[in-house]
């Protein structure tokens, strides 16, 4: 009889890192380094954050469709940016996967925001009001 594959198992293209994988980059998380106080909630576990950042990507689902056995998708996602801003992301990668890491960094930053500067042309998001029409529109308010 063969394996029930259940849907989550389905939307899943890769496996978990191992625990070889898992030692080889765990040094480069700046989280693993000791925090000299212990305030607030407890990080949640990086390489379970790791494993639903790499879910996402090769997914290519949303971040908020990512599968309950990883923490919430605002942490991975919290974390991913933090990661990626500051190069740890690319290191863990190239660590990982070699040179189709730069594959995969490439995919997420097409998927990624970009803050780009407004066009000059641009409308602003806020127009100036003639002082005139709003005591217009005052009056047509109260003739009302």
């Amino acid at each position: 009889m063969l394996p029930v594959l259940t849907e989550e198992a389905l939307m899943t293209p890769y496996r978990d890192i191992t625990d070889e994988q898992w030692h080889g980059v765990v040094a480069l998380f700046p989280e693993h380094q000791r925090r000299v106080q212990s305030r607030g909630r407890p990080l949640a576990d990086t390489r379970a954050v790791l494993n639903g950042v790499l879910w996402v990507i090769y997914s290519g689902a949303a971040w908020s469709s990512l599968p309950s056995r990883y923490p919430s998708y605002q942490t991975c996602h919290r974390r991913f940016k933090s990661w990626y801003l500051s190069g740890v992301f690319r290191r863990v990668l190239d660590q990982l996967y070699g040179d189709a890491a730069k594959v995969l960094c490439e995919s997420m930053q097409l998927r990624m925001r970009v803050n780009t500067k407004p066009r000059k042309d641009a409308t602003p998001p806020f127009t100036r009001v003639d002082p005139s029409t709003l005591a217009y529109l005052t009056s047509m308010q109260q003739a009302a």
